[in-house]
Order: C-alpha cells, then sequence, then structure tokens
C-alpha cells in the first residue's frame, strides 16, 4: 500500500548486537534448508507467548499433590509433560523446593539463561549485570531490594542457570490457603516468586 508521508527507512540499524547474530544465524539456518523462514517465525511466536501461567500450574500442583511434588523435584522436564505443558528446549529443568529453612534464588552469571517455556520472557533486571553479579556475591542485600527481608537462620541458596540446566523455584505456600482450589493457588504464584526473589501473593 502507498502513502506519500516520509519517515526513516525500517532498517536494524540500531539493533542489539545479540540480536544481529541471531539474524544472521536464522538466514544460514534457512539458506541451508535446516529451518525454513516460516518455522522460524512459529517458534519465535511460540516462545514469546509463553507466560509465568504454566509454571504456577506445576507450583499449584506440587502443593496440593505432595506424590506430584516428589515427581516435580525427581524430574521438572517429565513432571510438565505429565501435565500437558512443553518444557521447552533445555535438556534439564531442576525444580527446587523453598522450606522455612532454605531459600532457593535463581541467576544466569554468563547470560540470561531461563525456562522460558514455563515463565514467559525473562525480565530485565535478571539479565543485568548488577543482579547476575551481587546475586552471588550479596544474595541477601538483592532480596531487600526486592522487597524480601528472610530471618537471619534461613540458608539462602544461589543456583546458576546454563544452556543444559534450567532452574524453578517451588515457593512455600502461603498461609491461609487451605480451602483454595488448584487454580486459585495457582493465581498467587508470580514469576518472581519462581525466581526466588518473591513470595507468592497471599490470598485476598
Amino acid at each position: 500500500m502507498s502513502h506519500d508521508h516520509d519517515h526513516d527507512p525500517i532498517t536494524h540499524t540500531h539493533e542489539p548486537e545479540a540480536a544481529t547474530r541471531v539474524r544472521a544465524l536464522a538466514a544460514i539456518l534457512v539458506e541451508k534448508g535446516v529451518l525454513g523462514e516460516d518455522e522460524i517465525r512459529a517458534r519465535i511466536d511460540w516462545l514469546v507467548s509463553r507466560t509465568p501461567a504454566d509454571g504456577a500450574r506445576l507450583v499449584a500442583r506440587a502443593w496440593v499433590d505432595d506424590a506430584f511434588k516428589e515427581r516435580l523435584l525427581e524430574d521438572a522436564r517429565a513432571a510438565a509433560l505429565e501435565v500437558g505443558l512443553d518444557p521447552g528446549p533445555s535438556p534439564v529443568v531442576v525444580a527446587l523446593e523453598n522450606t522455612p529453612a532454605t531459600h532457593h534464588m535463581v541467576v544466569c552469571t554468563l547470560c540470561s539463561c531461563y525456562p522460558r517455556s514455563l515463565l514467559g520472557p525473562p525480565p530485565d533486571w535478571y539479565k543485568s549485570l548488577a543482579y547476575r553479579s551481587r546475586a552471588v556475591s550479596a544474595p541477601r542485600a538483592v532480596l531487600t531490594e526486592f522487597g524480601l527481608t528472610l530471618a537471619g537462620d534461613v540458608e539462602i541458596r544461589v543456583v546458576d542457570s546454563t544452556a543444559d540446566v534450567r532452574y524453578l523455584v517451588i515457593p512455600q505456600r502461603p498461609p491461609g490457603t487451605d480451602g483454595l482450589a488448584e487454580d486459585a493457588l495457582a493465581a498467587l504464584v508470580t514469576r518472581d516468586s519462581m525466581i526466588g526473589v518473591a513470595q507468592p501473593l497471599a490470598p485476598a
């Protein structure tokens, strides 16, 4: 469709370096016949459509079903498939349970490895150098900045995601939720609580 107003051409001039590399890789895959452009586009669309709701379903099920929680802790990929969720391409997905004595916190010190298939795209702060460095060197202080203050006797375990291993935190179930159905429990589970920088929401 034609139009008669002036504007700058639509180009990739100011895109991040990583995006340039991804486009170049995609072009090579298409050129060699490994993937078609439509397939690449479909995979990207699927990935960006993911939300934390899938991870929240796993957590809520674990809260109400001890046997499922054990299976989730043993093999989170298999547990996700069991309930019809796609855990994504990472070979290993590990679920870690927070308890009154132990709190887990996830970081990727090298880049931004993250269980996107279960939690959706990572937040900007997760990819920042400040979080990636300080989560390891001063985790308790970082949690305080997120508004989460833990008792001094709670052990904080920081786990480092990699290209091969992704982590999902099972936060502690909030008090006062004994009568809630699984769907209502899932609504209390936030993305940040599954990264380990927040607690789940309190019931209304």
